[in-house]
């Protein structure tokens, strides 16, 4: 019996070496948890298209966006591990649906594995132009003097553009109201329609209409100053000290993925990553390149969990 139990197992192990080994044969799906043209849409794309050439097979990019991130997450939690399903997951769906979404069905730290971090990113702080405020001061004040009247769009609930609402809301003793949408560009179309009055937007899709003058940044949302736009304060220094809402997005496949397939992906991705035409593109448009361990990612994950954890459980924050 003991034997016979030693066999399988070695079997086993020896059925994903050799699968390993192949590894791909066919087309690699990645999926992007939110609708095309979106920030984390852009980052796929720009990652996918040279890590096919690196893989030799085709990088499809696969939109199934919904619920913050939290339909196109479970998609692949519960895909064949075979290598041949990754997500580019985000803050939303990997750290804040713990806590947000408590039917899921799935759990990140048991379902998914790590593969890499890909980015992280900074938000922006901007405002309809036709909104009689230049700077967060002066936000916080009417805020103040029109409580429950302004509206802050989203790429939806437990998205980092959520949190930084939230957050704001929290430091800033404000009642503004959260608008979901499901992504980033119609969420921007909104803002820039007048639909809404105030977003803490993506730097990677809303650069471009702050340049064009359709919308009015006031500050960014990390703990520093984006090198982008040096002249735009954080909004910590500017009127809410110690705020800091950055998001970031990352590669995870399902959990029983062989390690040597979740190695290759680490390797080529990382090397990805580290190209120049890829750091210069990513850059431009607000992403920092990261590019890490699965030991270390899974550790970070962990961390955010438990960070934003804290924050939903205070601001009382639910799915909407």
């Amino acid at each position: 019996m003991f034997i016979s139990r030693l066999l399988a197992i070695a079997l086993v192990f020896s059925a994903g070496a050799a699968q390993a080994q192949g590894y791909p044969n066919k087309a690699v799906r990645v999926i992007v948890p939110f609708p095309a043209g979106g920030p984390t849409d852009i980052v796929g794309r720009t990652i996918g298209q040279k890590l096919a050439e690196l893989l030799g097979q085709a990088v499809v990019i696969d939109n199934r966006a919904g619920a913050g991130g939290v339909i196109g997450t479970e998609h692949v939690a519960k895909s064949p591990p075979d290598g041949y399903t990754v997500l580019l997951g985000t803050i939303g769906g990997l750290a804040v649906a713990m806590s947000l979404y408590p039917n899921r069905g799935y759990d990140t730290l048991r379902d998914l594995a790590p593969v890499t971090q890909a980015v992280t990113v900074t938000n922006i702080l901007v405002v309809h132009p036709s909104l009689p405020v230049k700077s967060v001061k002066e936000l916080l004040a009417l805020a103040r003097a029109r409580p429950g009247t302004l509206n802050y769009a989203s790429s939806g609930s437990g998205t980092v553009t959520h949190l930084a609402g939230e957050l704001f809301k929290s430091m800033g003793r404000v009642n503004i109201v959260h608008i979901p949408f499901k992504g980033g560009a119609p969420a921007l179309t909104a803002l820039m329609s007048g639909e809404v009055e105030m977003s803490f937007e993506n730097s990677l899709i809303v650069l471009p209409h702050i340049r064009a003058g359709k919308v009015r940044a006031l500050a960014v949302t990390g703990a520093r100053r984006s090198r982008l736009l040096p002249g735009l304060p954080a909004i910590g220094e500017a009127g809410l000290p110690g705020y800091n809402a950055s998001g970031w997005y990352g590669f995870v496949v399902p959990a029983a993925v062989p390690k040597d397939i979740v190695a290759r992906l680490t390797a080529e991705i990382n090397r990805v990553l580290q190209l120049p035409e890829v750091i210069e593109r990513l850059s431009n448009q607000g992403a920092e390149p990261a590019g890490n361990t699965p030991e270390q990612f899974g550790a970070f994950m962990r961390a955010e969990i438990d960070k934003w954890a804290q924050l939903v459980k205070s601001a009382s924050m639910k799915a909407e």
